[in-house]
């Protein structure tokens, strides 16, 4: 494969990650709307969406170890492929994350949350935010805001440890609301993992760019 081509392959491995990205960040924020509008319609359609995402996962993976196979990629090739690899897996995670907070939703049914929903949708906007800026970060191989986006990561384990807390707080002053504050403590988790995701890749970027792994991680 010429060199002309070969850059032209890496691109568009590169354009599909992106619009996976977009996919995924697009199905959290709608999964937290499906959760606060108690829209089961929606929930459904996100759980079936769950579906693209897999399959668009598994087919940067095929283009991914295609180039290394046929390629042989060394050096800043190599680790720009497997970078990749490694981003569209932790994308495919977060989607995971978006599908399993619109299937607490289905199991809600119609029951209005236990609280009104306000922390967890700050953490929803806040790791969605995340999520785009590390991409951003790979499209510009922007370190810095790689790196800036750990430290925001620290913002939503606060959040996450206060909303713990709350409904720890209800759980324990009356057992009947130990089934409606689970169901907000699985969403709450999910969004912070999915922080962990974005942070993740912030730390990827770092990688591709520096040839070197972060050392707070």
């Amino acid at each position: 494969m010429p060199r002309e081509e070969f850059d032209r392959g890496l691109q568009l491995l590169e354009d599909d990650l992106l619009n996976l990205s977009s996919m995924v960040e697009k199905s959290i924020l709608r999964s937290i709307d499906a959760l606060k509008n108690r829209d089961l319609k929606l929930a459904e359609e996100i759980i079936f969406q769950d579906n693209y995402i897999d399959e668009k996962t598994n087919q940067i993976e095929e283009k991914c170890i295609h180039l290394i196979a046929t390629q042989q990629p060394i050096a800043t090739d190599l680790r720009r492929i497997v970078v990749f690899l490694l981003i569209a897996n932790e994308l495919e995670r977060i989607g995971d994350y978006a599908e399993g907070i619109a299937k607490i939703s289905i199991a809600m049914g119609n029951e209005p949350p236990l609280k009104p929903l306000i922390d967890i949708p700050i953490m929803a906007e806040k790791t969605s935010n995340m999520l785009r800026n590390s991409i951003d970060s790979l499209v510009n191989r922007d370190i810095v805001t790689a790196t800036s986006i750990l430290s925001a990561d620290d913002e939503i384990d606060d959040i996450y440890r206060k909303v713990y807390k709350d409904l720890l707080k209800f759980m324990l002053e009356d057992s009947k609301t130990i089934q409606r504050a689970t169901y907000l403590l699985w969403v709450a988790h999910d969004l912070e993992r999915t922080a962990d995701r974005a942070t993740n890749i912030a730390e990827r970027v770092i990688y591709l760019v520096t040839g070197k792994s972060d050392e707070s991680s």
